[in-house]
């Protein structure tokens, strides 16, 4: 069975290691698997949810396809293009957004994190998005989405979107409820100066991240002073639970190797931290810098990066302008 694979990311700048193992590196395992369709969407629409430096946003949209490419996805197979392009997603949010439920909307628990406190200043778009989330989705029949914890509850508003749609306007299947796909063996990357906290490239310490534009020194010295606590190495997955900066040094080893995180104790068990991190480093250095030479090199060379969004955008624009069309008969215009 065919799989039809969507998923986005946001430009924002600064991708680091949590992005390249989170999401990156297994958009480049579905792309090379035969039997997938997939369209990877640069979701600018999505980025200007909160404010944006207009020139620092081309910049970051260009970064990401740069970082797309780097990191091995395949323009010729798949579909790379940035979401403004395609009018059909802003067209099919706002029909959603009006089969929507506003106590759907007041469960999402991501808006109540990015809002903070001060919730009533935040923008609409911030509240709404994961309308247009569910239209980048179901624009192109999706049946499977890459996601991770934070974005489970939004694909699931997703699927209650689209079967409201097909049972208010009695059309059957229409709109695809789409799956997800989660990654097995997976750890969660967290910040390098505290084991508890997401890697974030709003962090203030560049410490706290290997950027995936990091050269050589820059990612050794950050491994060198990558948090620990001074027990040995652990010795079992139950010794990970109380030490959160083992375990996301052990998480980032076995992701990048496809280990499981039980190989990785089992092969480091009361070794000592440095000898680890020696490891570590050169682990990361031999994935990570060619990726980072490649986006260096592919952003001085940005014609042809348009050239990728402009054919992109043309097999986007195929796709959802068929079902825009469809969708607008369909609720009488």
């Amino acid at each position: 069975m065919r799989k039809k694979i969507f998923s986005g990311v946001q430009p924002t700048g600064n991708l680091h290691l949590g992005n390249y193992l989170g999401a990156i590196k297994n958009f480049v395992k579905l792309n090379n698997e035969d039997q997938n369709e997939c369209v990877f969407c640069v979701v600018d629409l999505h980025a200007i949810t909160v404010a944006q430096d207009p020139k620092k946003l081309k910049e970051n949209i260009y970064e990401t396809v740069a970082t797309f490419i780097a990191s091995g996805i395949n323009p010729e197979k798949s579909i790379i293009f940035n979401q403004s392009k395609v009018s059909a997603h802003s067209e099919t949010a706002w029909i959603l957004s009006c089969v929507a439920r506003m106590g759907w909307l007041n469960r999402m628990t991501q808006f109540k994190e990015k809002a903070g406190k001060d919730k009533e200043k935040a923008s609409i778009g911030l509240y709404s998005y994961p309308v247009l989330m569910a239209a980048d989705i179901l624009l192109y029949d999706t049946t499977h989405v890459p996601v991770g914890d934070d974005q489970k509850q939004h694909l699931e508003l997703c699927r209650d979107i689209a079967q409201k749609f097909n049972n208010d306007f009695n059309v059957g299947d229409f709109f695809k409820l789409p799956e997800p796909l989660i990654q097995k063996e997976f750890s969660r990357i967290m910040s390098l100066r505290d084991g508890t906290k997401k890697m974030s490239k709003s962090e203030s310490s560049d410490l706290s991240r290997i950027n995936l534009t990091d050269d050589k020194d820059q990612i050794v010295n950050k491994i060198k002073k990558a948090k620990t606590d001074p027990l040995p190495m652990p010795s079992s997955l139950e010794d990970l639970n109380n030490r959160p900066e083992a375990k996301n040094l052990i998480g980032i080893y076995s992701s990048l190797n496809d280990f499981t995180l039980e190989k990785t104790v089992k092969e480091f068990s009361e070794k000592n931290f440095s000898d680890f991190k020696k490891i570590l480093s050169d682990v990361c250095v031999e994935k990570i810098e060619p990726i980072s030479n490649k986006i260096k090199k592919l952003l001085n060379e940005k014609n042809y990066i348009d050239k990728i969004l402009s054919e992109g955008s043309k097999k986007a624009e195929d796709i959802a302008s068929k079902k825009i069309k469809n969708i607008k008969e369909i609720v009488g215009f």
